[in-house]
């Protein structure tokens, strides 16, 4: 069996997207739980979980959701926080901040015998919120990675001071920007969705 070096630390007997897709790499890493492992790029990344302003901004796109269902009869939508999101196509493994599917979509889901990660045919739309250590992958390598994996939108809620900011993403095949707004305004998704996500509370995080 061939083995994968690792960051120039672990020695893995499978490529990380493998252990991973089987849920299998935490155990080769003998990490904390309280880490995020991700296979971006091929190469796993280990990030700590969110601060509070992060997972904050997080729980305010769900909310939205939430808001929607109970408020319009025809409203079809359900969110989820921190769920994996197996891009086998291109060899990826991400652990978005949110995911936005089809509630006929979720039932199904929670309906099959084995519990598994999701796929992106599962998923209409992926939010990720950017922090200090992920901004980078955020913005460049998960944008084009949700594009080639043909998941249909991506939202960016960006934190950083340099450049605070909410861009939607929208395919198919390579993203081009639908919509662009700042902290504190009305971010109104377009149809599908139709919906809209109060971001009067986002703030840049502390440099």
């Amino acid at each position: 069996m061939s083995s994968v070096v690792a960051s120039g630390r672990w020695v893995l007997p499978e490529s990380p997207y493998a252990l991973w897709a089987r849920g299998e790499l935490d155990d080769h890493l003998g990490l904390p739980e309280v880490l995020r492992v991700e296979v971006i790029g091929g190469e796993f990344m280990v990030t700590p979980y969110p601060s509070f302003g992060h997972a904050a901004t997080s729980s305010d796109i769900q909310e939205a959701v939430f808001r929607a269902e109970f408020t319009k009869s025809c409203f079809r939508w359900r969110a989820v926080q921190a769920v994996g999101l197996d891009l086998a196509k291109i060899g990826d493994g991400y652990v978005p901040d949110i995911v936005v599917m089809a509630s006929e979509v979720e039932s199904a889901i929670m309906s099959e015998a084995k519990d598994r990660y999701l796929r992106p045919a599962d998923i209409s739309l992926v939010a990720e919120v950017t922090a200090p250590f992920s901004a980078h992958n955020d913005r460049c390598a998960k944008r084009r990675g949700y594009a080639r994996a043909g998941v249909p939108y991506y939202l960016l809620v960006d934190r950083d001071p340099q450049q605070p900011g909410i861009t939607l993403f929208g395919g198919p095949d390579s993203y081009r920007v639908l919509g662009e707004w700042e902290f504190g305004e009305s971010v109104r998704l377009p149809e599908p969705f139709d919906f809209e996500i109060d971001s009067k509370r986002w703030n840049p995080w502390a440099e």
